[in-house]
């Protein structure tokens, strides 16, 4: 495994990173074998664990503590993300209130077994909601040690490129995967701006080679299920894209990673899974070249694929 700077943040992070959500955090997702997952990327290397207070329906906070009790140390990086939370019967409720976000960061560090916060992330906050009252208390928290380095995680440009310009974030985390070349420039510019950078959604959720569409367990099922009620449009552009299982030498997974880890301004690719041999499979891309033939064919399916991309 491979490590780069979050940053201007002090810390560094693993290129592969564990998306402690979904289907993982699930009650339904044998506890057992969830743990097991987080203690194999740990074996392997990974350092960065993003999660969040609204995920797996509030479950995957909690589990990802149990899955860490004992394994931490002083280079784990776990991220989690307030401003969203889980109301019951799968509705989600948004509160970016100073008072909300500070409550949740102090829930959220009880529900991780953790004294201090490494990354605290806004969880998709309009601009109208980053007040002076909210940078206050993020600060306030950063001054009572609680929190170490603040973030936004939103999957509009708008939203990330006016977070470029406020000092209290010290991280953004973005969409990018080879379905969404066009945000270069803007991870470009929040590099340039001293910002670490994570790649959210670093496989497109599956959708680039059609993984999304192969049923082998009742969470494949979940997952498809999701991909077809909410990224249909996704769905449709990963057929672009099928012929990354064709990369010599890697898996269709590896050389999308591959894709994301090229862009030098990327601190972590930040990638969810439920199976072992994914997993395993997930960080070995750390490291791995794209083969020229490959990077030429993913950018002449770029061409049309989103505005700003030709």
């Amino acid at each position: 495994m491979r490590y780069r700077a979050l940053g201007a943040t002090g810390m560094t992070v693993s290129e592969i990173g564990f998306g402690a959500a979904s289907y993982w955090g699930l009650p339904r997702f044998d506890e057992r074998a969830a743990l097991g997952l987080v203690h194999a990327a740990l074996d392997g290397g990974v350092t960065f664990f993003d999660t969040g207070a609204a995920y797996s329906r509030g479950e995957a906070e909690p589990r990802l503590g149990r899955a860490l009790r004992g394994r931490g140390g002083d280079a784990l990086v776990v991220a989690t993300k307030a401003g969203t939370r889980h109301l019951g019967g799968g509705r989600i409720g948004r509160d970016f209130s100073p008072q909300a976000i500070v409550s949740s960061a102090e829930a959220s560090l009880k529900r991780l077994g953790l004294d201090v916060l490494p990354l605290l992330q806004l969880h998709g906050p309009a601009a109208s909601e980053l007040t002076p009252a909210l940078f206050e208390a993020l600060e306030g928290l950063r001054s009572r040690g609680l929190v170490r380095a603040f973030g936004v995680n939103s999957f509009d440009p708008g939203l990330i490129e006016l977070a470029l310009g406020l000092p209290t974030f010290d991280v953004v985390m973005v969409d990018y995967n080879v379905m969404r070349p066009e945000r270069a420039p803007l991870i470009h510019r929040a590099r340039a701006a001293g910002k670490g950078v994570l790649a959210g959604m670093a496989l497109g959720m599956g959708h680039p080679g059609g993984q999304v569409r192969r049923l082998r367990g009742v969470q494949d099922v979940w997952y498809l299920l999701r991909a077809l009620k909410n990224h249909r449009v996704d769905i449709a552009r990963g057929r672009r894209f099928k012929f990354l299982d064709e990369t010599p030498g890697m898996s269709g997974a590896q050389a999308a990673l591959a894709y994301v880890l090229e862009n030098p301004d990327i601190a972590c690719a930040v990638v969810g899974t439920t199976r072992v041999g994914h997993l395993r499979d997930n960080m070995a891309a750390s490291g791995l070249e794209l083969p020229t033939s490959i990077r030429t064919r993913i950018t002449q399916a770029q061409v049309g694929l989103n505005p700003g991309c030709d």
